[in-house]
């Protein structure tokens, strides 16, 4: 078993909804720059109480904008607007002619994947839909991935089980461990159990073997008691755990996962809750 190591939490108060979604006056996306080149946005829950959060990283040759939130039309949901703001800000730091934009996915499902018509039509953009991920990875088997954004090369998996088509990034710069909707503070919904428990005991060891220093998931939806989650829908959450979970928490899910076995329904645990199906 590999030492985990304690990591000062992200420095950020993520915008959590509140009490009249009419009244909200909160941003429609929350931007934090963890650094200059690291962006984590996250949707306003009075806009969609999923309120997913989405990841976006700079390279030297290219950015990478990992999922597009859970609501299509721009006048709600800005996000190729924001997304074009955060690249011009870069670029007028760090100059380039050809800057790209890849658009990939942490899976296909529709709180991920409603702004892709927004860059539809953006210059200089690769928009891979989801359910090409993995054709587009050209994943065999159990193998790690390369993602090379120009001098940061990020290390992508294959990870089944929440969703056939689910991949996770990890990006040894940040240390980030993006696993999309696999793990998360939250309702782990399982869709296929065999590919989940593998996909389990996988990213425990790959954690081990890299430098981790979050495991950043797309949701949060526990309250600040351990085991207890919101109810689905909804919308002001101010008693929210932080988003980032750490290795040893993957190593517990392994360990749930054993524990529940054969036996369908919702099986709560401190930092998350799986929802196996009948």
């Amino acid at each position: 078993m590999t030492a985990h190591h304690h990591h000062p939490p992200l420095d950020v108060r993520w915008i959590h909804g509140s009490p009249s979604a009419k009244h909200n006056t909160d941003p429609d996306i929350q931007v934090f720059a963890h650094d200059p080149h690291t962006v984590i946005l996250r949707q306003n829950k009075a806009v969609d109480y999923e309120a997913p959060f989405l990841f976006l990283l700079f390279g030297e040759e290219r950015a990478v904008l990992i999922d597009t939130g859970a609501t299509a039309p721009a006048a709600y949901f800005p996000l190729r607007r924001t997304v074009d703001g955060l690249v011009a800000r870069w670029l007028a730091v760090h100059p380039r002619e050809d800057y790209r934009l890849l658009v990939l996915h942490s899976h296909g499902h529709g709180d991920h994947t409603a702004g892709d018509a927004q860059f539809a039509d953006r210059p200089g953009t690769e928009l891979v839909p989801a359910g090409e991920t993995l054709a587009w990875f050209g994943f065999r088997g159990e193998e790690v991935r390369p993602l090379d954004l120009g001098g940061r090369v990020l290390e992508c998996l294959a990870t089944p089980g929440h969703h056939p088509g689910a991949v996770t990034y990890f990006d040894p710069r940040t240390g980030f461990l993006l696993t999309g909707d696999t793990v998360y503070p939250g309702r782990l919904y399982v869709d296929d159990w065999a590919a989940f428990t593998r996909t389990a005991e996988r990213l425990a060891a790959f954690a081990d073997s890299r430098p981790v220093t979050h495991v950043l998931g797309c949701h949060i939806e526990m309250t600040g008691e351990p085991g207890v989650d919101h109810p689905v829908r909804t919308t002001y959450q101010p008693d929210e755990p932080p988003l980032e979970l750490a290795v040893a928490d993957l190593h517990d899910l392994v360990a749930a996962c054993r524990e529940i076995g054969d036996r369908p329904g919702r099986h709560p645990y401190p930092r998350f809750v799986v929802c196996k199906p009948g």
